[in-house]
């Protein structure tokens, strides 16, 4: 597990948050060492994209590429469980405690949504 994965969880047990649901604009509020982590891997991810349109630009080798976009596909795969999981310790719990079970309907939705 890298230290940023560590970091993450901590910032998760120690402040989860709580996405508001009102009426408008649905909003989650995230500690900024959450949202720090979060931020530093997709600029990563970002630069790994920018690396793999280099390639394709330099007619890299195919098998090359295709292992580059693997590897991003892995990194945006971690940045959503991570997500998934914050999501889940603080905004689901707190809408069930709430009585609003339809959480749960969104939430299987978003989880089929990531399993594709």
């Amino acid at each position: 597990m890298s230290e940023e994965t560590i970091l993450m969880e901590q910032a998760i047990e120690q402040d989860p948050g709580c996405c508001s649901h009102g009426e408008g604009e649905r909003k989650s509020h995230h500690s900024d060492k959450a949202k720090s982590s979060m931020l530093n891997r997709l600029n990563r991810i970002e630069g790994q994209v920018r690396g793999i349109k280099g390639m394709i630009e330099k007619d890299i080798y195919c098998d090359d590429v295709l292992n580059q976009i693997a590897s991003v596909q892995a990194s945006l795969n971690g940045v959503g469980k991570m997500l998934l999981e914050y999501h889940m310790k603080s905004c689901v719990i707190d809408r069930i405690q709430e009585g609003d079970t339809e959480v749960l309907t969104e939430l299987m939705t978003t989880i089929n949504k990531l399993m594709k």
